[in-house]
């Protein structure tokens, strides 16, 4: 069984150790309980969306970069391919896309 709450914690851990900060650091600045966000990294609490905006934050990563990994690790656990980070042509056009994320 995937455990989304699990693929959450295993991201957060891995963006912390990418940019080489401590618990105590993401914590602290995210003014998350210390035990909580460890919980949180072994996939043992369920992060509620404000948690997940304030460790995001504490990381200077979007958190729609944070979703993005944890969907794409569920894609590849339930044998799904991954696609390109693209955008449909017919989103393409709205204000604030990137034109090089276009399928165009």
């Amino acid at each position: 069984m995937i455990l989304v709450r699990e693929e959450i914690g295993d991201v957060l851990r891995d963006l912390r150790l990418q940019k080489g900060k401590t618990l105590r650091q993401v914590a602290g600045r995210a003014s998350v309980a210390l035990g909580y966000l460890s919980e949180v990294e072994r996939g043992q609490k369920e992060a509620s969306s404000e948690i997940l905006a304030a460790v995001a934050d504490a990381l200077d990563v979007p958190i729609s970069t944070i979703m993005r990994e944890v969907g794409d690790r569920i894609s590849v656990m339930e044998g799904l391919q991954t696609f390109p980070d693209v955008v449909p042509d017919d989103l393409a056009s709205l204000e604030g896309v990137r034109p090089e994320l276009s399928l165009r």
